[in-house]
């Protein structure tokens, strides 16, 4: 059966996932890689997500060091798993984004993948959100499909949710195709919020979070956002919820303690998830959480408080581990592509159709 690498660098910016998958009947999870996102690299990629001078020669030597990192990780996995590049498929590559706009037509993720297929010699398949907001789509999320190959139960209604830098929700009921969209912000605006005043990329645990206590006339000025109003087809980035729009929420930053500052954005993450999902399938019995937000356990108790009726379990409970679903999801879409399988769902995105996605770069 064939193998396909899957490499995925979301909107956090933590690291780079590297995934080794055998593509059959089923998708089996063979070994995993990840690469710490080094520091100057990150800085640089932030910088890339708002205006600045010199952008496109900064994005183009910026997406180099990028390739450069994604070549090193998928070498080392391939040899500690003691497989040649000749054995690989493709490699789904979903590069990095630094901008999301399919309000204004256009999403932009940078990765070079044709340096990619010259430093590996396996072809690269890349540029899998063009297609669909060319077509009309978000370009997001796009991993509905693939939840719905691994978790799609047959008699219950289901839902995947994975906690990136951003939330997004894969509905899953009996006879009808997957729905989806970005509920908000994940870990966006938390990691924000650490970083600024302490200097920690992330909240480990929601430890900082739990020692707070939730602001009400906070959570409210933070719900007002008309995109928590909006219903799906919708997708998110940074380009809305980052530092600055929280501060300008804060308005007398002053008036909140740190710590309650951080609960409540936790709490934001939690209620417009579970806002989400019960106005959009109010039935569900089961939530399966992914990403980087299925480690936060003050993050994870909030949804099952929220969800009472909803068994809230992490993807590892179905022999998935958490942090390894998106990055399979694009070594799967590498498949679909090869294969000419249509890959995005027009339910999810409001294409206007289901299209083939992504671009190759043959070895």
């Amino acid at each position: 059966m064939p193998l396909y690498l899957g490499v995925m660098s979301g909107t956090s910016l933590d690291g780079l996932d590297i995934a080794l998958i055998e593509q059959g009947e089923k998708t089996s999870l063979l070994g995993t890689h990840y690469l710490p996102m080094p520091p100057e690299l990150r800085v640089a990629l932030l910088s890339l997500c708002a205006s600045g001078p010199d952008e496109l020669a900064r994005a183009a030597v910026t997406e180099q060091r990028w390739v450069e990192l994604a070549a090193e990780g998928i070498h080392i996995l391939l040899k500690q798993q003691a497989i040649s590049a000749e054995s690989i498929r493709a490699i789904g590559s979903h590069g990095q984004t630094i901008r999301h706009e399919p309000a204004r037509g256009f999403t932009i993720q940078i990765g070079n993948p044709a340096l990619l297929a010259e430093l590996t010699g396996i072809s690269v398949v890349s540029d899998f959100r063009r297609r669909d907001v060319a077509a009309g789509g978000q370009g997001a999320p796009l991993v509905p499909a693939f939840h719905e190959a691994l978790f799609g139960a047959q008699n219950s209604c289901r839902a995947v949710l994975n906690i990136g830098g951003f939330s997004n929700l894969s509905l899953l009921a009996p006879d009808q195709p997957a729905r989806g969209f970005d509920c908000g912000p994940g870990n966006v605006l938390m990691d924000a919020w650490i970083q600024y005043l302490r200097g920690d990329t992330y909240d480990r645990d929601g430890a900082w979070a739990a020692s707070g206590r939730v602001r009400p006339e906070l959570l409210e000025t933070l719900l007002s956002d008309p995109f928590f109003k909006t219903q799906g087809p919708k997708s998110t980035g940074r380009e809305l919820f980052n530092l600055d729009w929280l501060n300008r929420h804060l308005a007398e930053p002053s008036r909140y303690a740190d710590a309650d500052v951080q609960a409540t954005l936790l709490e934001l993450t939690a209620i417009s998830i579970t806002r989400a999902l019960l106005s959009a399938q109010s039935e569900t019995e089961e939530m399966l959480v992914c990403g980087g937000g299925a480690h936060n356990s003050a993050l994870m108790r909030r949804l099952s408080a929220l969800l009472p009726d909803c068994a809230v379990n992490s993807t590892q409970s179905y022999g998935v581990p958490a942090d390894w679903v998106e990055a399979m999801a694009f070594a799967w879409l590498a498949h679909c592509c090869l294969d000419g399988i249509p890959a995005n769902r027009p339910t999810v995105t409001g294409a206007r159709g289901p299209r083939i996605l992504g671009a190759i770069y043959p070895a």
